[in-house]
């Protein structure tokens, strides 16, 4: 049901639009930082596309040498660190409230101790790729909490479409690899990739709904922090500490890579991005990022490549499109529906035909 306060707000834009202008921008500056600010996402969100593709390698390579949720809780503690200095030099507004804290650690444990601390201790058993195919279903999760948490939104042909093509696009991952299912660590390391999607996608739900303008960047600094202090805590109960040497090349490499490329820089353009654009085009990277993963795992660390893994990829991505394509359908209605409401209350407010 539309507001007054909406409805009133939109007919004083309407009559008097010049009333509503701010002094201390003309319209073409305003017009100019709203095209900045989106050329940003767009680049942002392009880095993300390219630099957490090639991350699955990163991670795959770095667990043959170090404790899954070790390795992960290191790495999201140095970039979350990293990132609030850097966050507090650029500006120096910050919100420290019990509340904020309290959101950060929430979004924290979510995206980072559960969505990248399962996959990280996913890729121990299954091939880097077959993860990142796993992952990019991470839209179709978004969307369906978001069903879930609202009564606004409802399903449709295309979202239920796309819902039932995204399990197939699963069931033709273990296509060539049902042998495999039978292995208890291989399954456990599928099922846990799953629970990390769903994870990272209520995370980016509940970071969009509570995002502080004060410091994004800051507030991502924090995420990645108390994510990986919580891995550390937990790294000691599910970690296999046997054989641990500290120094690798091939994994400190792998944890360099992925604390100044996968953390600080793809993680804080991410939160942009997530601030700017809506979910669906924010999490477009999901498409992406497969492609690169399968791509890289084959190159780099041999990991099969067949028929099912690349009608898998294609699957999932269709699946996808249809659902953001539902949703996006949706709230077009809903948004019509709105208009005719203040037509209907305020019939002088719509212009006359020519």
């Amino acid at each position: 049901m539309v507001k007054i306060t909406e409805i009133v707000s939109v007919l004083f834009k309407k009559k008097y639009p010049i009333l509503c202008r701010s002094s201390a921008n003309s319209p073409g500056r305003t017009h100019q930082e709203e095209m900045t600010k989106h050329t940003k996402a767009y680049i942002a969100l392009a880095f993300i596309c390219i630099v957490w593709g090639t991350t699955y390698l990163a991670i795959r390579i770095g667990v043959m040498h170090y404790p899954a949720f070790l390795f992960a809780g290191v790495r999201q503690s140095v970039a979350g660190i990293i990132l609030m200095i850097a966050a507090l030099a650029i500006n120096r507004q910050k919100d420290f409230s019990t509340g904020n804290i309290l959101r950060q650690m929430l979004v924290g444990f979510l995206m980072l101790s559960v969505g990248n601390g399962c996959v990280t201790w996913g890729e121990k058993y299954i091939p880097s790729g077959i993860s990142a195919l796993i992952c990019s279903m991470m839209p179709l999760f978004a969307v369906l909490f978001n069903l879930l948490s609202t009564k606004k939104d409802h399903f449709n042909l295309s979202i239920g479409l796309g819902m039932l093509l995204g399990v197939c696009g699963v069931g033709l991952i273990f296509r060539h690899n049902l042998d495999e299912l039978s292995s208890p660590a291989y399954l456990g390391g599928i099922l846990v990739t799953i629970l990390a999607t769903a994870g990272w996608a209520l995370g980016s739900i509940v970071n969009k709904k509570t995002v502080d303008a004060v410091n994004s960047f800051l507030n991502s600094g924090m995420q990645l922090l108390f994510g990986g202090l919580f891995m550390l805590i937990i790294s000691p109960v599910l970690d296999d500490y046997h054989g641990l040497q500290l120094w690798n090349t091939d994994g400190i490499m792998a944890l360099a890579y992925l604390i100044i490329f996968g953390s600080v820089m793809a993680y804080a353009a991410y939160m942009y991005s997530l601030s700017v654009l809506p979910v669906g085009l924010a999490t477009i990277y999901a498409y992406i990022n497969p492609l690169i993963a399968v791509i890289a795992g084959y190159l780099f660390l041999k990991e099969g490549l067949n028929i099912y893994t690349g009608m898998a990829f294609i699957t999932i991505v269709i699946s996808v499109y249809l659902v953001n394509k539902g949703y996006r359908k949706q709230h077009k209605a809903e948004m019509k529906i709105a208009s005719s409401t203040i037509a209907m209350a305020f019939p002088e407010s719509v212009p006359a035909e020519s």
